[in-house]
C-alpha cells in the first residue's frame, strides 16, 4: 500500500466561524482523485493553512509526506515541507502588466522582461500543457479573462514537480461555460503526471467533471461522507 501524502485524524479547529473546522479522519495516497463539498471559502483556506503547516490545529494531526505539522522546527524546514505540495488558487497572484508566459515563467526565474533562455522552454511546455492557448503567451495577463488566470496558477502549481495537487474553489471566479473544461484538465493532468489531487468546491459543475471520488464535510462531526442517491442524480 503507498505511503500516505496527507493523513488528517481528529482535526479541530477554532477559526472564528459559527462552529470550529473539523476534519475526523482524512487519507490522501498517490493517485487519489478526491474533491470534497462542505467547506466556504474561508473554511478551504483555513484548511489549506493547516494541512501546509502554515498554522496548527487546536486539536488532532496532520502528517503531510509522512511529517506532523506539529513537528516543524523552523522557517527552512517548513519551505521544504511544501516542496511536493502544488496549490491552485485565484489567491494567488498574476501580474497583470507581465505577459501570460511571463507569469509562468516567474515559477522558475525573477528574470522575465526578457524571459531567461533557460527556462524559456519549460515556460512554453507548461503553458501548453495547461491549455494556454498560444496566441495568448505574450497578451498582458491583465487582459485576459479568468479562466487564462486560472490557468497561469495551475502552470505554477505544477512547475515544481509536486506529489500532490490542492485546488482551494479553482472554479469561484471562472465563467460557467469554461467550468467543464477546467475540471477535466485538473483531472487530466493530475493522472498524467501521476498526482494526487484533492479539489475543495462547491460546485457540482466541476466536481462531474473531474470525476474520483467524492466526499462531503459534515461540519457538526467532522465527517466526510459520500453524497446521497438524490445528491449523486441530480446535483
Amino acid at each position: 500500500m503507498s505511503a500516505a501524502l496527507l493523513d488528517i485524524s481528529g482535526l479541530v479547529k477554532d477559526y472564528q466561524a459559527l462552529r470550529p473546522l473539523r476534519i475526523k479522519s482524512l487519507t490522501i495516497v498517490p493517485g487519489d482523485l478526491l474533491v470534497v463539498t462542505g467547506l466556504d471559502a474561508v473554511a478551504a483556506e483555513t484548511f489549506v493553512h493547516l494541512m501546509t503547516g502554515a498554522t496548527l490545529p487546536d486539536s488532532g494531526d496532520i502528517s503531510l509526506f509522512g511529517q506532523n505539522t506539529k513537528d516543524i522546527s523552523d522557517g527552512d524546514a517548513w519551505l521544504k515541507s511544501l516542496d511536493g505540495v502544488g496549490m491552485v488558487t485565484s489567491r494567488g497572484v498574476v501580474v497583470a502588466m507581465f505577459s501570460v508566459l511571463q507569469n509562468i515563467a516567474l515559477s522558475f526565474t525573477l528574470e522575465v522582461d526578457p524571459i531567461d533562455p533557460a527556462v524559456l522552454p519549460q515556460a512554453i511546455a507548461l503553458a501548453r500543457e495547461v491549455g494556454v492557448a498560444e496566441s495568448a503567451f505574450d497578451v498582458p495577463a491583465g487582459r485576459m479573462p479568468t479562466d487564462t488566470h486560472m490557468r497561469i496558477h495551475l502552470a505554477r502549481a505544477l512547475a515544481l514537480g509536486p506529489r500532490l495537487l490542492v485546488a482551494e474553489h479553482p472554479s469561484a471566479s471562472l465563467p460557467r461555460e469554461t467550468v467543464s473544461a477546467f475540471g477535466a484538465d485538473l483531472a487530466r493532468l493530475a493522472r498524467s503526471r501521476g498526482l494526487a489531487l484533492i479539489t475543495l468546491t462547491a460546485d457540482d459543475e466541476l466536481a462531474k467533471a473531474i470525476g474520483g471520488q467524492r466526499l462531503e464535510l459534515v461540519p457538526a462531526t467532522g465527517e466526510l461522507k459520500a453524497p446521497g442517491l438524490l445528491k449523486k442524480l441530480f446535483g
